[in-house]
């Protein structure tokens, strides 16, 4: 055999394991909802879809503040809206 068929063969054995290999939990633990699924619980919850157009460095801070402050996104924007109009 040659040099390089023996390279192929290892790669053809390690590309086998890396399929025969247990998915991370990430991707086979949780199941994922569908987007209707999602929308359905999205309203139950009283939840409504409102696209707004804002520059990346106010993004950035947001997503910052939401990290920082260990909440979702969604929850710091509705917080922060509902404290300014409260004013």
């Amino acid at each position: 055999m040659k040099k390089t068929d023996l390279e192929k063969n290892k790669a053809l054995k390690l590309m086998g394991k890396m399929q025969a290999a247990v998915p991370p939990g990430r991707y086979a633990g949780a199941a994922v909802l569908d987007r209707r699924e999602q929308r359905r619980l999205d309203q139950a919850a009283g939840l409504v879809p409102f696209p707004v157009k804002l520059r990346q460095p106010l993004i950035d801070a947001l997503r910052a503040k939401a990290q920082a402050d260990g909440v979702n996104l969604n929850d710091l924007v509705n917080t922060l809206l509902a404290d300014a109009l409260q004013d």
